[in-house]
């Protein structure tokens, strides 16, 4: 028997199957009515979709309105990592190699660290990063995964029992569980990736060490390829993207995640990889990777990129549900706090022009510049919107992994790579500050029956 076949039901109890799903949709419908009624934050957002506010922070702001006589109006989107604007950051780093790796000790510590505090923290991270070759085999290897966020989860969980105190929640240890974490991502990451297309697709299988010399991003790209060769520019672009990937407030999906699993006292090794999975959502990690298929849609049916009303007509089928995946979404445009700009896409674009430019797919960047520039205003009109409609983050990104020649199965473990910094900075935050464990209420809309007489039914 197979692996997977033990996994299916037979045709004897299929039929039996399907009427335990119809109950199940039975039992769990609510009258959507009630929210309303009991005003109920559906998703912790209010009726305009501003999230519900659920606790404090110190590590980032993000900011999409400014005051304007006494009211909110929209302006050109600012992210800030412990009071440095993003934008500034990585305007400042210039030719200098681990952007990265300064954002992480930023997002830790607070402040940016000096040439000796960067080194020191460079020279932890990389003696932290090492994985054995029992874990690569027993772990990794085995039973490789289709999606390899699975894969990261699994090895991060597996990492509890390598761990000689797993447990001790304590700041110091919690502290170097978070940098080990940090260190080994990119490992398990890469490894998982050619694992799976070596035992699915019969590739050629190689493991390629980190170089203790290169950045982390750096290291990312010489193990993705055979050859481990990469430019100036390539690594600049992946070093950037990581730094805009690393954080984005307490109140995204996976780093609440992490909030509400850290409040309950458990391990690092469970609360990562509880963020995981939340990140592995197409709604939250995986949405530039629906970017990128919808642009494999655009470029099959509109044959002249270049033609503004040909591109035009087919966003509007988009919009109007006839076209692509029916769901009436232009993926990677919109964001719940940002209106003018997300200043992460503004940065991204750039990249990602210099990088198209360096590979010959200019045309390409015009045809996303395109896009970018029709959906707001098709969106707004349809809707009928007055806050401004901007690209997000994941608009570019998925373009940009691409021409880095990251395959589309790495992206989100990527986005994961990069996040583990800001997830590690709100974890210590949450234990620092010793909060209450996070127990939201939900209202019970559901009859009250005595058991007497469901028996006698």
């Amino acid at each position: 028997m197979g692996n997977k076949s033990m996994m299916k039901l037979d045709e004897k109890r299929k039929g039996k199957f399907d009427d335990l799903v119809k109950c199940c949709m039975q039992a769990g419908a609510i009258n959507l009515d009630l929210y309303e009624e009991y005003d109920v934050k559906r998703g912790l957002r209010d009726a305009n979709g501003k999230g519900v506010l659920t606790g404090l922070t110190e590590i980032s702001d993000v900011v999409g309105y400014r005051n304007k006589d006494g009211r909110k109006v929209p302006c050109d989107g600012r992210l800030y990592f412990h009071g440095y604007d993003v934008m500034e950051l990585v305007e400042s780093v210039g030719n200098r190699r681990y952007a990265f790796e300064e954002t992480t000790y930023l997002l830790l510590f607070g402040e940016l660290p000096t040439e000796e505090q960067l080194q020191s923290f460079i020279e932890i991270l990389v003696g932290l990063q090492e994985l054995s070759g029992e874990f690569v085999r027993d772990v990794i290897m085995k039973a490789p995964s289709a999606n390899i966020m699975n894969a990261l989860q699994k090895s991060v969980l597996t990492l509890y029992s390598y761990d000689e105190n797993p447990d001790d929640i304590s700041v110091p240890n919690v502290l170097r569980q978070s940098l080990q974490l940090i260190g080994k991502l990119p490992m398990i990451a890469v490894y998982a990736y050619h694992s799976y297309r070596h035992f699915t697709f019969d590739d050629n299988f190689f493991i390629r060490t980190p170089d203790k010399k290169l950045s982390i991003a750096e290291n990312i790209l010489q193990m993705i390829r055979q050859d481990g060769e990469f430019t100036e520019l390539e690594a600049k672009v992946l070093d950037v993207a990581l730094v805009l990937h690393a954080e984005h407030g307490g109140g995204n999906n996976s780093t609440f995640t992490n909030h509400v699993v850290t409040s309950s006292g458990t391990d690092t090794y469970s609360t990562v990889s509880a963020a995981i999975a939340s990140l592995k959502g197409p709604r939250h990690g995986g949405a530039n990777l629906k970017v990128l298929q919808m642009f494999d849609d655009i470029k099959e049916n509109c044959p002249d990129w270049e033609d503004e009303n040909q591109v035009e007509a087919y966003l509007e089928k988009i919009l109007n549900r006839e076209a692509f995946d029916r769901s009436g979404l232009i993926y990677g445009m919109g964001h719940a706090v940002y209106t003018d700009s997300d200043p992460r896409e503004v940065i991204l674009k750039k990249y990602a022009g210099k990088l198209s430019e360096a590979k010959g797919l200019e045309k390409e960047f015009h045809l996303y510049e395109l896009v970018e520039q029709i959906s707001g205003r098709l969106i707004m009109e349809k809707h009928r919107r007055f806050k401004p409609v901007c690209a997000n983050v994941d608009f570019y990104s998925g373009f940009v992994y691409t021409m880095l020649g990251i395959p589309r199965e790495l992206f989100t473990p990527i986005f994961a790579v990069s996040r583990i910094s800001g997830w590690s900075a709100h974890r210590l935050e949450e234990l620092v500050n010793r909060g209450k464990i996070i127990r939201p209420a939900y209202k019970y809309v559901g009859t009250h029956e005595e058991f007497k007489e469901r028996e006698e039914r």
